[in-house]
């Protein structure tokens, strides 16, 4: 099977994830692609191969060598944002792109003025929406370039490595990928996240990161009596809002500035919820960040009464390269396969989390490689097919380089 080919097959899964969702999976139609993609590996030759009730799957492929070689690991997610739909995806490649605009569907463009990484993938084959829903490169193509890389080491014997060990999981659009990941039964001295964004991409290092939850007590009164009694939970939600940094804000940061992220508002005059996302590199303006949002409530509580506001802040992750800086040589031998796939490395910081991040913690050191993707999470999401076929070829380039680890 291509690559390609590969890639469009799973992107007729619909496997968005929820947010709203108690239950892991937090969606059952993720478990409809899960049981697919477990069939495919035992198709394709993979040994151990396992799934779990909660969706997360495992594999080998065996190493062909008594070596002592490392075993390592690639890991991808099969859920989909909820920012977009998932559902229906209408896929098709625009072979030969030539920097113009491209017709989604009618009326629905994809310009390289508005999208001028289109411009970077001149001359080579683009897998589009048609503009209504997200593609699921994120990280559909992260599984696809696995999977082929897999079954390329797989028939080309000649190419020495050790246990090389296949997962994926649920959830990671929502923050809760790792959460169930078992990394003790995964069983790699260290792993790989294939999850990036464009050509080069390599992370270690990602936003520490917490929720906060904001609850507005109002007053409601007959708006016609309401003088000097009536506190309006819509407008003291507006007025917390204000009191945080205007200028720390996603749309106003970027590189290792954090922010302030308001991702919900939901009000009455009787009661108001405000969601967060906090995000910060360095571990102490996180900390002062976290600090700062209880210090709004409290100057609300101040003036409008104690209990008109309550605020729960939830740690989420922690940046990765605190777990990575002691262990460089999975960095070191990332970047030397790919030099020697013509690859030029761009290591920056994730503005964001991943699983391998969560996974570092957990004892499994796991920097983030680029899948290809670009403008995740919306309608405008696209591939290049000659990006992902770098992908697979840095993911076997990566297991060669180790096979000769301890020589």
């Amino acid at each position: 099977m291509e690559l390609s080919e590969r890639f469009l097959n799973y992107t007729k899964f619909d496997t968005q994830s929820s947010e709203e969702s108690q239950t892991v999976p937090s969606t059952p139609k993720q478990l409809i692609f899960a049981k697919y993609l477990k069939e495919e590996m035992e198709r394709e030759g993979l040994e151990d191969v396992e799934m779990d009730e909660q969706g997360y799957i495992y594999g080998t492929l065996k190493a062909n060598t008594k070596k002592n070689i490392p075993t390592i690991g690639f890991i991808s997610h099969y859920d989909t944002s909820p920012d977009c739909s998932g559902a229906d995806i209408k896929a098709r490649i625009v072979s030969n792109y030539d920097g113009n605009d491209i017709e989604l569907s009618p009326g629905i463009i994809s310009s390289p003025k508005k999208f001028p990484e289109l411009l970077q993938h001149v001359g080579e084959d683009l897998i589009v929406t048609d503009g209504t829903t997200l593609l699921g490169a994120d990280d559909k193509a992260g599984i696809a370039e696995i999977m082929q890389a897999v079954c390329y080491l797989r028939d080309h014997k000649e190419i020495e490595h050790g246990d090389i060990r296949v997962a994926f999981n649920p959830d990671e659009e929502i923050g809760m990928g790792a959460h169930h990941f078992d990394v003790e039964k995964f069983g790699c001295e260290w792993a790989y996240t294939i999850d990036g964004g464009d050509l080069g991409e390599l992370e270690y290092e990602n936003f520490n990161a917490a929720s906060a939850k904001v609850s507005i007590k109002g007053v409601s009164v007959h708006p016609g009596y309401a003088k000097g009694k009536m506190i309006n939970a819509s407008l003291v939600g507006m007025e917390f809002a204000q009191l945080l940094p205007a200028d720390q804000t996603p749309e106003t940061t970027e590189g290792y500035e954090g922010f302030f992220h308001l991702i919900g508002f939901k009000s009455s005059c009787e009661a108001a919820q405000l969601s967060y996302i906090i995000r910060d590199h360095d571990r102490d303006k996180f900390e002062d960040r976290k600090a700062l949002i209880k210090k709004c409530a409290d100057k609300i509580n101040e003036k409008y009464g104690e209990g008109t506001c309550t605020i729960e802040v939830k740690d989420q992750y922690y940046n990765m390269k605190e777990k990575i800086d002691p262990c460089m040589h999975v960095i070191d031998l990332v970047v030397k396969a790919m030099q020697e796939c013509d690859v030029p490395p761009r290591v920056k910081p994730i503005r964001g989390g991943t699983d391998g991040a969560q996974l570092s913690f957990k004892g499994l050191p796991c920097p983030n490689i680029f899948a290809g993707g670009v403008n995740f999470h919306g309608p405008y999401e696209f591939v290049s097919i000659q990006v992902m076929e770098k992908v697979m070829k840095v993911i076997i380039k990566i297991c060669q380089l180790t096979a000769k680890y301890n020589d």
